[in-house]
């Protein structure tokens, strides 16, 4: 996904939850989970996943640490791999993939080797502990060097970094091996949930490795990169978590991507299909697969920073606990063209429509949209498909449909508006089409989806800035 990145966390903080949490631990009161809880008020288990910046140094696995013994609710504790310390500094997954790399064109990875090795031991050094690191990087070399699989070097620094972790804490390592199941598609398989949950004692901090679990081959798999986030929202369906936290070096979601909108504000709170919808749309939020497991289990998430624990940071919420604001958020993205078929009497013409997406299925090109007239159709598709099937799929429509035009419009961006209070709003949509024409900005598709949750239009991918600018302020500012 492409899209806007996390709120980094440069808005002063301020405490959007109810006094009553007052009680709570100092950090905790501040963070508010009490009023997240989908059965009741009360907060007793605590899932959280800490990200790789999070955990680049020994400093940071100190900040860690302190976050987690805040509260003793915070039970279950997922890690990735050492980030990156600074801009320059490669992150330690990268290098272990460098070192199968090498490893299968038959180069010596003992350098990169020494690399992950010295990170590591260093960490242990500075920690004051002892978690076994030596042995098992000796055990590693020799393992690379018999020639282990891709999936089992990659999984290896998130391997170490809950090592590191479970000792530090004095907690209980789980791993992830033969506890988290992945289907042959690299989906959560069912197994997990009655695997998992045996694996985590029922007192006391655990500490489970992210990034990973078994195949349906019984070896290591890796999910896709960022797939932690994935990790952390298993496990807090597994320990039957009230609320997942997703710790990373920002505070929170924005409402629109800051590179094209400079002074986007932070949402205090989002729903798990509002979330949805901006991924779709080009928001690069949260890793989407990592929403599932929570949403399944009706476990609300709250996105936290590491390094300023006391921010307020953004909650995803159920879809009874909206807010009540007209809009989540605002997303877009480039890259799409328009077909534009018309014929006459074209809607007395029983399946025409599907004849017109079965060509591009048959071609391996998906649709976004299809808004359609009486005697026209329009289709928004994914120009970087279309370009590799353009001729067989105009040739194919003209000979199925026997249309009496075909054009194509290319270089369209789609920008949608995200919010459940947009359907029960008046005016919503008359702000949102003002702001777009005050701004010089010329609307070629609409499109809002029957539920009501967002409203897509499309306008010419030079006007994608100006768009996005147009819509957050007609509705923030």
């Amino acid at each position: 996904m492409k899209g806007f990145p996390l709120f980094p966390g440069s808005v002063a903080p301020r405490n959007i939850f109810p006094p009553r949490l007052s009680s709570l631990s100092p950090v905790f009161a501040r963070l508010g989970p009490g009023s997240l809880h989908r059965r009741s008020n009360a907060v007793d288990i605590i899932a959280c996943k800490f990200g790789g910046t999070s955990l680049a140094d020994a400093a940071q696995f100190r900040k860690v640490a302190e976050i987690v013994r805040a509260d003793p609710r915070r039970r279950m504790v997922v890690v990735s791999a050492p980030g990156k310390r600074h801009k320059q500094d490669p992150k330690i997954t990268d290098i272990l993939l460098s070192v199968h790399d090498a490893s299968r064109r038959n180069m010596d990875p003992s350098q990169a080797i020494s690399l992950v090795r010295e990170r590591f031991l260093e960490i242990e050094a500075q920690l004051g502990i002892d978690a076994g690191i030596a042995a098992s990087m000796d055990d590693f070399a020799a393992t690379v060097q018999a020639g282990a699989d891709r999936d089992w070097i990659a999984s290896r620094g998130e391997h170490w970094s809950a090592r590191l972790m479970a000792a530090f804490l004095g907690a209980t390592f789980v791993e992830a091996e033969g506890a988290v199941f992945l289907t042959a598609a690299g989906l959560v398989d069912e197994r997990t949930w009655s695997e998992l949950p045996g694996r985590i004692p029922s007192t006391g901090i655990s500490v489970m490795p992210g990034f990973y679990g078994t195949d349906t081959h019984g070896k290591v798999k890796t999910f896709s990169r960022g797939g932690s986030d994935i990790s952390g929202a298993i496990a807090a369906r597994a320990i039957g978590a009230d609320l997942y936290e997703n710790w990373t070096d920002v505070s929170g979601l924005l409402m629109a991507d800051p590179r094209l909108v400079p002074d986007a504000a932070p949402m205090e709170v989002v729903t798990y299909r509002e979330l949805r919808e901006l991924a779709y749309s080009g928001a690069s939020v949260f890793h989407e697969e990592a929403i599932l497991p929570c949403k399944q289990a009706g476990i609300p998430i709250r996105i936290g920073n590491t390094n300023r624990p006391l921010d307020p940071g953004t909650r995803i919420v159920p879809e009874d606990q909206a807010a009540d604001r007209p809009i989540a958020g605002v997303a877009g993205r480039r890259g799409f063209s328009i077909l534009q078929i018309e014929k006459t009497l074209m809607n007395k013409e029983r399946g025409f429509g599907r004849r017109v997406l079965g060509v591009l299925e048959t071609h391996g090109v998906s649709y976004e949209l299809s808004p359609s007239g009486i005697d026209s159709m329009c289709v928004v598709i994914d120009q970087e498909d279309f370009d590799e099937a353009e001729d067989a799929v105009l040739q194919e429509l003209a000979r199925v449909c026997e249309p009496e035009s075909i054009e194509v419009e290319r270089d369209l961006a789609l920008i949608a508006t995200v919010g459940h209070g947009m359907s029960h709003r008046p005016g919503v949509a008359s702000r949102l089409f003002k702001a777009l024409s005050d701004s010089q900005v010329n609307v070629r598709i609409i499109d809002q989806g029957a539920s009501e949750l967002s409203i897509i239009v499309g306008v010419d991918g030079n006007d994608l800035q100006k768009g996005l600018n147009a819509i957050y302020r007609a509705f923030v500012n």
